[in-house]
């Protein structure tokens, strides 16, 4: 792969290989020297999945992989679930099916992806200056079958992540050519239908690719989601790992109604009822890109193009009746852009002083023409309404509550330097900058047009040691960021709203927050079969302020914060069949100084971060082909957390056991049954504490809002591999 020593390297993650037999490594033996050289090219170690030795591969302790196989015996309810291979990570959702997955890690609720980058084959799947959320990433546009491999890191240490990467990054490689063709029918309670097909075949000097799925779930909701969606993958893949190139087209589209989150009064009487039958969205994502490669003995280049379409239809409604008991408080957001972008890295490897060295070189540019709005809605029609909670006479809040037309554009460019100083001493170096431009015109309120710039450099450097007894040490810290949207970088006078009846002048919000992180770790296979990491880890960041899409202002915390946690991982390889995974994460998020904005009525405020995860754990014991049959069963639980600053109101704790097996009964035909939520455990996906009003003539209280798990239930699944 390259001519020096792989230093650090995640080797060969991110190139496509053959399927690896579970719990081997696989060793390609290319020891081949430069012509007029000293450099010695060593062999390379690809890792395919934790199991894994990742000893001399990693430049961290929370940094890895998840292979196909791992991911094929993980039972899952929704395609985002398997982000959920990254230790530490919880994935849930507070509306309909077809919005976007709500992330955690590391002490962030991340939303729908603020601060956690997720790439589809280097394809930035965030979107930035979002109708709804800064960074929402999207899952639904991934068929689980299709993903080789899933490798993460967390932190903000890594030079070839930008935007939304403080709190951890996830890469999902494709496959270019399956193993083999398959098509699988699964059915399933509450309305729950899919299939999915994919065929790899020889097309001329190459191969061809292409792949569907179209799926549909109502859920257990008393009003149906009747989420609809269909998934389309078309690749043609020439070369190989060392030379070639790929063009793929991807194309997603989906419709569902939504329950969105229910008040604690509500849901006592109908724990999966809908206050609003009328809430939910359609929304349709299709994307062409391109990859080339080559790799020789002194360097390697890898050049990313790729352009996308996308647009959102949201109506939401999380107050009810608080602003307008006549017609309700639903609004709609709307987000139509395309988008183009390249990602270009050079490496060179050689020595100096007869130390082997990586430079590597990388430029990442991203353009993205948005037309977003956000609108009043009464049954998904745009209309004019009354805010009767003023106090005095009633505001007007217009239909077209902050309408833009934007362009974003960021550039990012980086430097990073490998050495290998000694035996068991290495380092990681990186400079980072990125540029961040926005062009914002505003059709409901001119002043609020303009232009903004920033730009932010990000320095990088980890140290990494041993191993010694097969144990390996890691120091690190770094520098990242978020942007904001751009409408806030802009803005100078917030639009009328439930919020803010009257509008007023607002001060610009940065265009980029900055985030300063240290982690320290330990990796270790001392114990035989058993792979081992321990992390503490410290996040700053320099503000929590962002503009939010639900009102078109920005939200009331302006603090900085510092995060800080521990985490522990643990794959045990009981035998060739049969795996043990145990990971447990603590966070801690506090404001440096006392927030009132996010405190319950009453309050003075306090430091708490709401709405931020603390205990995670998640474990599963997994038996793979044991003479045909297959099955895992896997926990998940994430503990109480503060949903105001003050700590008065907190959520419950979640805990979910989910089931599958699985038995292969020919060549040809696998049966496979999963049962989730098996203790049928009436918990919460997701919980906030704020004022709402659920019905038209009810009081206002500042209440628990959440939207709870779904209940037991159990789906089959046929597949036929040819």
């Amino acid at each position: 792969m390259g001519a020096a020593k792989k230093i650090g390297k995640f080797a060969c993650i991110g190139t496509v290989l053959t399927p690896a037999v579970v719990g081997l490594a696989q060793v390609a033996d290319t020891n081949q020297p430069a012509a007029g050289s000293n450099v010695i090219r060593l062999p390379e170690v690809v890792v395919e999945g934790r199991q894994d030795s990742m000893l001399g591969v990693a430049d961290s302790a929370t940094q890895g992989a998840t292979g196909a196989a791992q991911l094929a015996d993980r039972p899952i309810l929704r395609s985002g679930e398997i982000l959920e291979t990254v230790p530490g990570v919880i994935i849930t959702q507070h509306a309909g099916g077809g919005k976007a997955n709500q992330y955690f890690l590391r002490g962030f609720n991340l939303d729908h992806g603020t601060d956690f980058a997720v790439f589809l084959d280097d394809m930035p799947l965030n979107l930035p200056s979002h109708a709804h959320g800064e960074g929402y990433s999207d899952m639904n546009t991934v068929i689980p079958e299709l993903v080789e491999r899933v490798n993460y890191e967390k932190g903000p240490y890594y030079a070839d992540v930008g935007n939304f990467g403080s709190a951890g990054a996830a890469h999902l490689d494709f496959f270019r050519q399956l193993p083999r063709d398959f098509v699988t029918l699964e059915a399933g309670m509450y309305g729950y239908e899919r299939g999915v097909l994919g065929i790899s075949q020889k097309a001329g000097q190459g191969s061809l690719l292409y792949a569907g799925e179209a799926a549909h779930d109502d859920g257990p909701w008393t009003h149906p989601d009747d989420y609809w969606k269909f998934n389309g993958l078309l690749t043609y893949g020439l070369g190989d790992a060392v030379n070639g190139f790929s063009v793929s087209v991807r194309g997603y589209h989906g419709k569902w109604n939504s329950s969105d989150q229910i008040a604690a009064g509500f849901g006592a009487t109908n724990f999966f009822g809908a206050i609003n039958p009328t809430d939910g969205g359609n929304s349709q994502r299709y994307s062409l890109q391109s990859e080339w490669h080559r790799q020789d003995l002194n360097s390697e280049t890898k050049i990313t193009a790729y352009v996308f379409y996308y647009d959102l239809d949201l109506f939401s409604d999380f107050t009810y009746f608080l602003t307008d008991p006549v017609a309700g408080d639903q609004f709609e957001q709307q987000d139509r852009r395309e988008a183009a972008g390249l990602d270009a890295h050079h490496t060179r490897f050689n020595q100096w002083f007869q130390h082997d060295v990586e430079n590597t070189f990388g430029v990442q540019v991203r353009n993205d023409w948005i037309q977003n709005g956000l609108y009043q809605t009464e049954d998904r029609v745009r209309v004019a309404k009354l805010d009767t909670d003023t106090g005095g006479l009633p505001a007007v809040l217009p239909a077209d509550t902050d309408v833009n037309h934007l362009t974003d554009t960021q550039v990012g460019f980086y430097v990073e330097n490998k050495i290998q100083w000694a035996e068991k001493i290495r380092s990681v170096a990186a400079l980072r900058g990125d540029l961040d431009y926005f062009d914002v015109t505003s059709l409901t309120n001119p002043t609020n047009s303009g232009t903004a710039a920033t730009l932010l450099p990000s320095p990088k450097l980890s140290l990494i040691f041993g191993p010694w007894d097969k144990t390996e040490f890691y120091v690190q810290g770094g520098c990242s960021f978020h942007s904001n949207d751009g409408r806030g970088a802009t803005q100078t006078q917030e639009p009328i709203s439930a919020d803010n009846p009257t509008g007023g002048a607002t001060a610009k919000i940065p265009a980029l927050i900055q985030t300063r992180g240290a982690e320290i770790g330990v990796r270790t296979l001392l114990v035989p079969k058993l792979q081992s990491t321990v992390s503490l880890w410290y996040l700053h960041s320099d503000s929590e302020l962002e503009q939010d899409g639900d009102t078109g202002g920005t939200v009331a915390s302006q603090q900085p914060s510092n995060r800080y946690g521990v985490e522990w991982g643990n794959y045990y390889a009981l035998t060739k069949q049969v795996a043990l995974d145990l990971d447990a994460a603590d966070s801690i998020a506090r404001f440096t100084s006392v927030d009132a904005g996010d405190a319950a009525p009453g309050s003075s405020g306090g430091d708490h971060v709401p709405e931020t995860v603390g205990w995670v754990v998640s474990s599963g014991i997994t038996l793979h082909d044991f003479h045909g049959f297959s099955s895992s069963l896997r926990l998940r639980y994430f503990g109480p957390r503060d949903l105001t600053s003050d700590g008065q109101y907190k959520s419950r704790q979640t805990l979910l056991l989910n089931g599958e097996v699985g038995c292969q009964i020919n060549r040809t035909w696998r049966i496979s049954i999963e049962a989730l939520n098996l203790l049928n455990r009436h918990d919460h996906d997701i919980d906030y504490a704020y004022t709402s009003r659920v019905t038209p003539n009810g009081s206002a209280a500042f209440q628990d809002v959440y939207h709870p798990v779904e209940p037991f239930q159990v789906r089959v699944g046929l597949t036929a591999k040819f």
